[in-house]
């Protein structure tokens, strides 16, 4: 017979607890915990069918027999790229991102080009005639997509078996509700649970799941932390609204790299690839303004060039402003200090504005030499050459240190038709400057990089 039970969860990692806790134990969160109602002793109808009949015995490693690694190609080759190749068998894959940001239309888009795939399309948010409005807007029919609008667990499990897909797609995890958890949908125990039965489907029948999530005002996926533990890969799609971009991004991959990017350009007709992204987001001007510079970076295994553009202009008021689009506003602030501290530069009384172009978010320390190049033009008011680039880390004594696959952010400058490129002379002691067409400057302090450039 089922019984039921209060107790409390953390909102951020999902511990559980007897009682109310100010702080949780497993965390160190304030405040997080809510009080839910649990029914224990009922069983779903499909989870004796799911489970594996015989009993898990311990093999030693070695006599377990290693098969060739089987990725899927999903046709689509930005979304192979960040789940590391394609998608494994079996494996279970949480995509988050803002509302409107293109989750449902990305997924729905990948299940129709599987047309020699058998697809189960699960939404808990819209209805099937919604969903036919979008396939036909993005243009592409696939026989062999099933579209199944149901937010119960253990119907879908039915379902799932009745039909034996080869993938599917869950829009959206926080939708799903189990009829053994007594607990509203999208509450903490209703997202553990029903993803813990779509890993277990995913395990048992080895059909790859994607998971669509939503996410809090801070920008982390909703429901409890485990939810990103469960899975084995976690993908952001990221991007901003005024903006046509949208970045895939593997936050983690069991199966790959967890450091891949893939780039969308959103059209009226779903989303396109965009295979060549350094053209896209360098500006095309006539002439040539001053605070812009072009930094080679590296984002997973994928050379890119990006503009990066600084205003410095004189304060209205006491306190200078540092604002910052795409970049760490710490990281600038530093940089500023480095200029001022190391090479004499005099801006604790100017505004500093600084931009990524394109919408972009860069980690990647090699553009450090492009913003104080960009910050010094602006500074002076000289424009740097549309055909110079920049790649090299700056440090707290004002040296420009090196960086990783200098060859490769090298390759892409000098592919995209760029005359020179700044790097680091450590970089470029063990380089071939012949086999370049670029003309490769090799610099040591942030004062040299400055008279190379102004004079």
């Amino acid at each position: 017979m089922a019984k039921a039970k209060t107790v409390f969860f953390c909102r951020n990692c999902g511990h559980e607890a007897a009682k109310w806790i100010g702080k949780c134990p497993a965390c160190g969160e304030w405040n997080t915990f809510s009080e839910e109602t649990i029914v224990t002793g009922k069983k779903g109808q499909t989870q004796s069918i799911l489970q594996p009949g015989r009993l898990q015995l311990p093999v030693p490693i070695m006599d377990i027999e290693a098969g060739k690694e089987q990725r899927i190609d999903m046709q689509c080759a930005e979304l192979n790229r960040v789940l590391g190749g394609g998608l494994v068998p079996g494996s279970l894959v949480l995509i988050g991102g803002e509302p409107g940001i293109g989750k449902s239309t990305l997924m729905l888009q990948v299940s129709l080009m599987l047309d020699k795939m058998k697809v189960l399309y699960i939404s808990g948010e819209e209805s099937k005639q919604q969903i036919r409005m979008r396939a036909d807007r993005i243009g592409i029919s696939n026989e062999q997509c099933y579209i199944l609008t149901e937010t119960d667990t253990e119907a879908i499990m039915q379902q799932f078996i009745q039909l034996q897909p080869e993938l599917v797609v869950v829009d959206s995890i926080q939708t799903l509700q189990t009829s053994r958890i007594d607990a509203s949908a999208g509450s903490i125990t209703q997202i553990r649970e029903c993803a813990a039965e779509m890993n277990k489907l995913a395990k048992v029948s080895n059909v790859p799941v994607f998971l669509i999530g939503h996410i809090t005002k801070d920008g982390s996926i909703a429901g409890p932390k485990v939810l990103e533990h469960m899975v084995d890969t976690v993908i952001q799609f990221e991007g901003d609204r005024h903006y046509g971009f949208r970045i895939l991004r593997a936050v983690k991959n069991r199966f790959g790299s967890a450091s891949e990017l893939g780039i969308f350009e959103m059209h009226a007709q779903g989303l396109r690839e965009v295979n060549n992204p350094s053209e896209i987001l360098l500006s095309q001007r006539d002439s040539l303004v001053s605070g812009v510079a072009i930094s080679a970076m590296i984002e997973g295994l994928r050379p890119m060039l990006v503009e990066t553009q600084a205003l410095v202009s004189t304060a209205a008021y006491g306190t200078p402003q540092r604002s910052v689009t795409g970049f760490d506003l710490r990281r600038l602030n530093m940089l500023l200090a480095v200029l001022e501290k190391r090479a004499g530069f005099r801006l604790n009384a100017k505004d500093v504005f600084l931009n990524i172009a394109g919408g972009l978010r860069v980690d990647d320390p090699a553009i450090d030499l492009a913003v104080i190049a960009a910050i010094l033009s602006s500074s002076g008011d000289i424009p740097i050459d549309d055909k110079t680039a920049f790649a090299a880390e700056v440090g707290l004594s004002g040296e420009i240190r090196a960086v990783n696959r200098i060859e490769a952010r090298i390759s892409e400058a000098d592919k995209l038709g760029f005359s020179r490129i700044f790097v680091s002379k450590f970089n470029a002691r063990g380089l071939d400057s012949k086999s370049y067409r670029i003309s490769i400057e090799s610099i040591a302090s942030v004062s040299e990089l400055a008279e190379k450039l102004f004079g």
